[in-house]
């Protein structure tokens, strides 16, 4: 039985997540089984982002949100191929999600209140640390955004970029004309037709969607990021348990590279004497257990797409084509804010 939102907020002012978690119905919304019995993940992607998620000639998906999902499917089956991407375009992710369409959607979207608490959602923790930028053709010569006042901006509908530029143009007492298209292929068209002189969205989108112009050096993305944008793995409000699979499996990708675990040396780390990478492994307590899922949940995760900073480099990092800095995105011994709980 699943739980309606008027439960799940009551639960919430109650108890937090905790509270929630204690009620019965959580326990019986069974998401896990679903999938389970379905023998295969539905993942909700882009309908296609280089490096994000994209589908080659031969129907292979590959890129950073689409690891993510194999890496679920990995901890659930021990086989990081049982999914099903599903691509959504924007506007339909949330419907698609809400409708159990999909279990999971992992489609670069940003963390909100108005997203978590108003469409009955929940974010299963930051995986990648964006912010939103600017795209201008190389002959607008412009090297900041300031001067972007009086510029005509495409932007996709069903993002949080549209209040995202409208913010920034009132904040900096600049006009701008706003323009929406349906998704974005034709949010780029618009901007390569040059019926925009700007393109908005999350600077890792302007770097991927750069590449798909006839002549990408004749664009540039500027070095300003306008706001926050915490790129997350959403799940329904109505099965706690599934939610803390899903969050715990982003805790594990993270706290993998930490540890020095790699997709190569998965089974290494499972003979390994250190307490930390024990319980990671499962060879020491029960975690795996708690979440509903094998002792090895966490190592058969990484052996399906390897740790975060090699699903990172491989798909977006400075040697990929988006050539993507890790920035925010190092782990924090590293000097970024990239964080996760132990497993213990």
């Amino acid at each position: 039985m699943a739980l309606s939102l008027k439960m799940i907020r009551q639960a919430l002012l109650g108890g937090g997540l905790a509270c929630l978690a204690l009620l019965p119905q959580a326990a019986n919304a069974g998401t896990l089984d679903d999938v389970r019995q379905r023998g295969t993940l539905n993942c909700g992607v882009s309908q296609g982002l280089f490096g994000f998620s994209e589908r080659n000639s031969n129907g292979q998906w590959s890129g950073f949100d689409v690891d993510f999902c194999r890496a679920v499917a990995g901890a659930i089956f021990g086989d990081g191929t049982k999914v099903t991407f599903v691509p959504l375009s924007a506007s339909e992710r949330f419907d698609a999600l809400r409708e159990k369409k999909i279990d999971v959607l992992s489609r670069n979207s940003t963390w909100t209140l108005d997203r978590e608490a108003g469409l009955g959602l929940l974010f299963a923790g930051i995986n990648f640390h964006d912010g939103q930028g600017f795209l201008v053709r190389r002959d607008k010569k412009a090297v900041s955004a300031l001067e972007l006042d009086k510029s005509r901006v495409c932007v996709q509908q069903g993002t949080t970029a549209v209040a995202g530029a409208e913010d920034f143009f009132r904040t900096n007492s600049m006009t701008a004309e706003i323009k929406t298209f349906p998704d974005s292929a034709r949010t780029l068209a618009a901007f390569e037709a040059k019926e925009c002189d700007v393109m908005t969205t999350d600077s890792s989108g302007l770097h991927a969607e750069r590449l798909k112009l006839a002549k990408p050096g004749d664009a540039v993305v500027l070095p300003d990021i306008i706001s926050k944008e915490p790129l997350a793995p959403a799940v329904r409000a109505d099965d706690i348990a599934w939610y803390t699979i899903v969050r715990w499996v982003n805790f594990a990708l993270i706290n993998a590279e930490e540890l020095g675990v790699t997709a190569a040396n998965a089974d290494e780390a499972a003979r390994s004497t250190k307490p930390d990478v024990k319980r990671f492994a499962g060879t020491e307590g029960e975690f795996g257990r708690k979440l509903g899922l094998s002792p090895a949940w966490a190592l058969q995760a990484v052996k399906a797409s390897g740790n975060y900073g090699e699903i990172f480099e491989r798909n977006v990092g400075v040697n990929s084509r988006l050539g993507i800095p890790r920035g925010l995105n190092q782990l924090w011994l590293n000097g970024g804010i990239l964080y996760a709980p132990p497993v213990r």
